[in-house]
């Protein structure tokens, strides 16, 4: 019944959310949910997503603004626009090679 669930997506990956207009780059993963019954409880019941499942910190941007996003692996798809992603913490956590993917830029955050 304890049974975590393998991350279907990866640190530096792009993102966007699957109901809202918002994307980001992951920069740390929770097996399971790991924020307050408060936050979750404050999501509307029809579209509260379960606990059981990875839940992804993501260094999110909307047509507005950029903030800190805690979006459950439900709620997520991969972001194939390849458009970088503006949030100005992605620079001092990623480097985005070539390719246009986003790497730690070093081994820790801190």
């Amino acid at each position: 019944m304890n049974k975590t669930r393998t991350a279907k997506y990866t640190i530096g990956q792009v993102v966007k959310h699957r109901l809202f207009s918002f994307r980001g780059v992951i920069f740390d993963i929770d097996p399971v949910f790991n924020n307050t019954e408060e936050w979750w409880q404050a999501i509307p019941a029809e579209i509260r997503p379960r606990k059981d499942q990875p839940f992804y910190h993501l260094f999110a941007e909307n047509a507005e603004t950029e903030y800190v996003a805690y979006v459950s692996e439900q709620n997520l798809l991969p972001d194939t626009s390849d458009k970088p992603v503006r949030h100005p913490q992605v620079a001092e956590v990623f480097v985005r090679d070539d390719s246009g993917a986003y790497r730690p830029r070093h081994s820790q955050m801190n």
